[in-house]
């Protein structure tokens, strides 16, 4: 499943009883998501990382009540019974069997001896997968099958949404979109390689070393040598923000990169400056000179961080001309 649909899915679950797995590979944003959907729905989350538990954890530590030894919960386990939320444990599949096992009860019975998960909680879990050379154990068959297990498969379309949202880097984003498998790399996993989170950390660093020749050797240990020098690359001969400017400063007549990647670069560029109304602006007079495959990519991308661009009547008339395809 993409990334949305993982999405969509869990919100259904979030209204049954029934716990979720969410497995990927590292890096995919699998953690992401799950918050994500809790917050959207407004639920408080306890992120719980399994690994870090003994199997006595979750029962808690014995104490006499009345002469009759009892145990009280551990305190990250939510106690009002009025309250509503997302217990999420983390990295399941990284805990060794016997922290698993102790997960039995909780998950189908919601309960764990004397405690009882209070009714308006959900259980979630994510884990990365044995194939990916991370460190899991196998999960035994009695827990698994108290799970709905959801694959989570990186996406560049969902992907691309989340970056434009979050302001990653548009070189990188236009990296992205001319090199889609390069978005999550597993075929050397020694050190850095690429992942949707190394390409984060990837836009952080252009940005704070000023460019990604500056920042090679930094590149290299986040998402390696070959994707880092393939980028530093890309990003060399690719077009520059002053051309953008020179772009936007006349759109309806300066000259228009021929390049894809450029292309790209320049579409990314505009997205990430579109909270400037002038940029807005000149984003409308654009859709009429771009083919129409990178006007709907940059239309989308505007419409989502500024509504409002659908007054614009350089949009108006780009979607009287695309109606069906902007659906």
């Amino acid at each position: 499943m993409k990334p949305s649909r993982v999405a969509e899915v869990l919100g259904g679950l979030l209204d049954t009883r029934w716990p979720a797995f969410v497995w990927g590979a590292p890096g995919v944003g699998k953690s992401s998501v799950v918050r994500a959907v809790a917050q959207a729905r407004g639920l408080a989350l306890v992120d719980v990382r399994a690994p870090l538990l003994d199997p006595t954890d979750l029962r808690g530590l014995p104490y006499l009540r009345e002469g009759v030894a009892a145990w009280a919960p551990p305190a990250f386990l939510p106690a009002d019974p009025h309250s509503s939320g997302v217990l999420f444990f983390d990295e399941l599949n990284a805990a060794p069997p016997l922290v698993q096992a102790s997960l039995y009860q909780l998950t189908l019975d919601r309960r764990v001896g004397e405690y009882e998960l209070p009714a308006g909680w959900r259980v979630v879990a994510a884990g990365n997968r044995a194939e990916d050379a991370a460190i899991v154990f196998r999960m035994p068959s009695a827990l698994a099958n108290r799970f709905v297990h959801l694959d989570f498969e990186v996406d560049v379309e969902d992907w691309a949404v989340w970056a434009a949202r979050t302001g990653i880097h548009p070189l990188v984003q236009a990296f992205l979109r001319l090199r889609r498998g390069m978005l999550l790399d597993t075929s050397t996993m020694e050190r850095g390689f690429p992942t949707p989170r190394s390409w984060e950390m990837t836009s952080d660093a252009v940005k704070r070393f000023g460019g990604a020749g500056p920042a090679l050797d930094v590149l290299i240990g986040i998402v390696g040598e070959g994707a880092a020098i393939e980028f530093a690359g890309f990003a060399d001969r690719t077009l520059r923000a002053e051309r953008v400017d020179a772009i936007l400063a006349d759109p309806d007549k300066a000259d228009l990169p021929t390049d894809l990647g450029d292309l790209y670069a320049l579409v990314a560029y505009v997205g990430v400056r579109c909270d400037d109304d002038a940029t807005l602006r000149g984003a409308g007079r654009l859709l009429a000179r771009l083919t129409p495959e990178l006007g709907l990519l940059l239309a989308r991308q505007v419409l989502r961080l500024r509504p409002d661009f659908a007054a614009d009547r350089g949009f108006a008339a780009f979607a009287a001309r695309h109606r069906e395809a902007l659906r």
